[in-house]
Formats: C-alpha cells, structure tokens, sequence
C-alpha cells in the first residue's frame, strides 16, 4: 500500500483557487466528445477565446489581457500557463460542471501521458452510480473507493450523494497527476476527507469496501497513454481485471458499479464473453447492460479496430450478499 502526496505540491492548490475563483464569476461548462470539440473549434470566428467558457472550457487560445490576475496567478504558479502561438497564452486545465460542481482536467487535446480526461463518458458514470445510491443507500460511515479515479469525479459525487450516511472516500489512480486533480476537486467539492492513494488498482488500499466505483480506460490506444489504453485485443484488459480482483474486496452488501466501454465484433459482445465466467462462478448477483450502443464512432478507423461494429458504453453491477 502507497500514500502519495502529488508530485507538484503547488498544483492542488492552484487548482482550487481556480475553481473557486471561477465558480464566483458563474462559469459553467459541459465538455463534448473530442470530435465534436476539434469541429466547434476549427470554426474560423472560435480561433481566438473571448470568454471565460473559450478559455476554461473550450480550450482556446487567448489574449494576456483577457483574464484577471485572480486567474493567471494561479495557472502561473501551478505551470498551466502557456505560450501559444501568434503571442497568445493557453490554460492547460480545463473545468467541467457536474452535479453542480466544477471539475478541473486537462485542457483540449489531451495528449499526453498523464492527461486527466473528463467526457460524455464521466457523466454517463456519474449517473449510473446516483442510480445505485438512488436504489440502494449507503450504510453508515460506509467506505467508497474510486478505483482508477481520473479527476475523481465518480467518487466525489458518490459522496455527496451519500452525505447523510457520512461516507469515507478512498481515490486512487496509478497516475500521480490524476491524484493531485483529483484532490482538488475533491477539496472544491466539500466532499468530506478524501484519501489518496497512488498504485495498481484494489492494491493501493485495503478493504472492504461498501462501493466501488470505475470508469476505467478501455480504448486500444497505439500510444498506450494511461487515461485511454485499456489494454488486451479490444481495450477490455483492464476492465475485466477490475471485475476479477474487485468483488473479493467488497463488504457483505456491497456494490461493484463499473461503466466502461465494449467493443461489439459479429454481433458478439468479448467483453462479456471474458467476464461471464468469472460473474457466473462468484456466486453474487450481477446485471449487465448496454447505456449508449455507439461511442468514439471515430475510432473505428483506427487498425485496432478493423473488425469492430461499434463500441458501446456498458454497466455492470455486482453485489455482495449479507
């Protein structure tokens, strides 16, 4: 087991101060898919930000006397701010409204290797877990962990949900920079005290656990970046793992909420096929179901999917019995 402050000590702060900051001035911002994104902003008028909204949400390019220096100093302290071309500036954080909370993650297009990634996808899972609580209600001081966190928005909202029932928040994240975002916006959210905790999945901290909640990579990614690969033939590696190693570490009536993605080939679902067996001897009851049948159509193109139909977004619920 690792504790692990984040690996710039300047970062979390920043990062709250900014949101803060933002959520005075009423900023709001629903973040797309990146194809629709890279289309909103090739149109010629959206080259320039104008806007709280093109800055922080968009991710566009901007002029230094655009923003006060409540919000340069702190994208300054915290090295978010950045040169672009033409003497222009760019954030390299964005900020996403959810459940009435501001979410930071990495700015448009996530590139990099330690890219915090926030989507459609995180709002599908954040609705899927409200669901859960919705049917079934936190016990008392029940343990919550995100696994695999990102920006932690799973775990936080969770969280809140579940505020009556007092509820201790475990994220963990094998990426250092995904912890030190989601401490933040853990920090923003008011969500209670939150452990961090950096490592491999269910080996970052002990259980048992009353909720686990995943979002989990599940892209094949040629580049293998950390928010995106899922790794195995389809991207269903980690997935699958997640499904293996986490119902063992469930409290008796505790829920594994797990939203991924599943790649559809002849009509068949590999991903269900590899997790059947494993469900099926676990003896807990389980459901599985299709949330949105076509995701990251884009994709597609791509050879690692050269004999897919389509990518769905999938839930899988399992519970441990009393």
């Amino acid at each position: 087991m690792q504790h692990s402050p984040p690996s710039d000590p300047l970062l979390a702060p920043a990062l709250v101060r900014l949101a803060a900051w933002l959520q005075g001035e009423g900023y709001r911002f629903t973040t797309v898919t990146p194809a629709t994104h890279a289309r909103v902003n090739a149109r010629p008028e959206n080259r320039v930000a104008r806007s709280l909204r093109d800055v922080f949400g968009w991710s566009r390019p901007f002029a230094a006397s655009l923003l006060p220096a409540a919000a340069t100093d702190p994208l300054r302290a915290a090295g978010l701010l950045l040169p672009a071309s033409d003497g222009l500036l760019r954030s390299a954080v964005r900020f996403s409204t959810l459940g009435g909370t501001l979410f930071a993650h990495s700015a448009f297009p996530t590139l990099e290797e330690d890219a915090v990634f926030f989507g459609p996808d995180t709002y599908r899972f954040v609705d899927l877990v409200q669901q859960e609580l919705r049917k079934q209600p936190l016990p008392s001081g029940g343990r919550i962990l995100d696994v695999g966190c990102g920006s932690g928005a799973g775990g936080i909202l969770a969280a809140l949900a579940a505020a009556d029932a007092a509820p201790r928040l475990a994220l963990t994240d094998i990426n250092h920079r995904a912890l030190a975002f989601a401490g933040a916006n853990a920090a923003h959210a008011r969500c209670g005290p939150a452990d961090l905790a950096q490592g491999d999945l269910f080996h970052a901290l002990e259980g048992p656990w009353d909720l686990v909640v995943a979002n989990p990579p599940y892209l094949n990614d040629d580049k293998q970046r950390l928010y995106r690969h899922g790794g195995g033939r389809w991207g269903e590696a980690l997935s699958a793992r997640i499904v293996r190693e986490g119902v063992p570490e469930l409290a008796p009536g505790g829920r594994l909420v797990l939203y991924t993605g599943a790649v559809m080939v002849d009509g068949g679902d590999p991903l269900f096929d590899a997790l059947r067996p494993h469900l099926e001897a676990c003896g807990q009851p389980w459901s599985y179901r299709e949330m949105d049948p076509d995701v990251f159509g884009e994709e597609l193109d791509e050879p690692a999917y050269a004999d897919a139909e389509r990518i769905a977004a999938v839930a899988l619920v399992v519970q441990r019995q009393r």
